[in-house]
């Protein structure tokens, strides 16, 4: 996040000596992204972070590819995905390129046995049912419906669910996640158009320090793999931190919706960003207000974006036949629009209540065995009269 944050204890001056009450240092470690270059944290640990007493299991989690080349528009019903136990034996990616994974998890139990970190790509976790709490190395965030947990790559991080009835979308980037430039000055503070501000974002609030030694699994994902290892301590070990790289929440229901006479384009429902994706909130909102407005969005083209739309909740006016759950994907190099009948019924209407989160990729996706096994393959014919 490009705002300062700080927790628990931290000396005065970074790189000096800072001393537990027996006079031994605490060990420093600087957690940052893009070299030296990007966003970063200090954190200072009752332990040496480096003390790695076993390498265990290695074992791969790559996604099969049923569709390497598609241009089919698919409806996939992402609550078919199993429940499963394991938090990360419930991750099913269903669409994938070299910048992203999209993911469906519907787990039924906490992480209790070991702790996660994914070193490739940070983590954009959508709790679409389910509370409980995000438990990591830079402190505690409560989570419920609607939350956008926002998890930078290397984190270590435990899952918290506060029952068995938990579905989660989840959106992995290979490049930082930040929030869109164009709602932040050049210091970096968020402008006053921008649909929300630092007041809605949730920080790490309960940092949870362990001063433990033992045999601590942790289980490392890396290039498609999950590595298992057995770390010397406690990997919450913390005992204060300051800097720019931490995860949040930000919940969609604090979206505040931008309107106007006339249908505006998708970049206005824009929430965050990378180098490979935009992802934006479809929130309840009034339609426009020109006296022949057509509030149904109008045909258009994708030809340099695979568009991604998750169902969240409410009657979504553009489509026919949509759930809770569903995904719409509409691939590169053909238009999309509304079904038929849909510009017709919005005429007139004066708000909606849906709720959706849209991934849009600037490289095409590549369609999983996971998703075909949850694929309305007749989706594509939908738009016949």
């Amino acid at each position: 996040m490009p705002f300062y944050h700080k927790l628990g204890k931290i000396p005065p001056k970074r790189h000096t000596q800072f001393r537990k009450e027996n006079g031994d240092l605490y060990y420093e470690q600087l957690f940052g992204t893009i070299g030296f270059d990007g966003m970063s944290t200090n954190m200072y640990h009752n332990y040496r972070p480096t003390m790695v007493k076993k390498i265990e299991k290695q074992y791969s989690v790559k996604p099969k590819i049923a569709k390497p080349n598609n241009i089919q528009s698919f409806r996939f019903r992402g609550f078919q995905v199993p429940q499963y136990d394991d938090y990360l034996e419930s991750r099913k990616v269903v669409l994938t390129n070299n910048e992203c994974n999209i993911i469906l998890s519907a787990p039924r139990k906490s992480t209790k046995n070991y702790f996660y970190k994914n070193t490739d790509a940070d983590e954009v976790i959508f709790i679409h049912k389910g509370s409980g709490k995000l438990r990591t190395i830079l402190g505690n965030i409560k989570f419920k419906y609607g939350d956008y947990l926002v998890i930078p790559r290397g984190v270590i991080y435990k899952l918290d669910f506060d029952d068995e009835d938990n579905r989660l979308f989840i959106i992995e980037s290979y490049s930082p996640v930040y929030t869109p430039k164009r709602y932040r000055n050049w210091f970096g503070q968020l402008l006053e158009h921008s649909p929300y501000c630092e007041r809605d974002i949730r920080r790490p609030e309960e940092l949870e320090t362990h001063d433990e030694k033992g045999d601590f699994l942790m289980k490392i994902k890396k290039k498609d793999e999950i590595i298992e290892m057995v770390y010397a301590s406690h990997p919450f070990d913390v005992v204060g931190y300051d800097g720019f790289n931490y995860p949040y929440a930000f919940s969609i229901h604090d979206f505040e919706p931008i309107t106007g006479r006339i249908h505006l384009p998708p970049p206005i429902h824009q929430t965050f960003e990378s180098a490979g994706f935009v992802i934006c909130s479809f929130v309840p909102r009034l339609y426009d207000y020109h006296p022949d407005s057509i509030p149904a969005p109008y045909n258009h083209s994708n030809i340099d974006s695979d568009e991604v739309l998750y169902y969240v909740d409410g009657d979504f006016m553009s489509r026919n036949d949509i759930a809770p759950g569903h995904i719409s994907l509409h691939p590169a190099g053909i238009p999309h629009g509304p079904h038929p009948g849909a510009t017709e019924r919005s005429i007139g209407e004066t708000e909606t209540e849906e709720l959706a989160v849209m991934v849009d990729t600037f490289k095409p996706l590549m369609v999983t065995e996971e998703a075909m096994k949850i694929a309305d393959d007749d989706y594509h014919k939908s738009w016949l009269e």
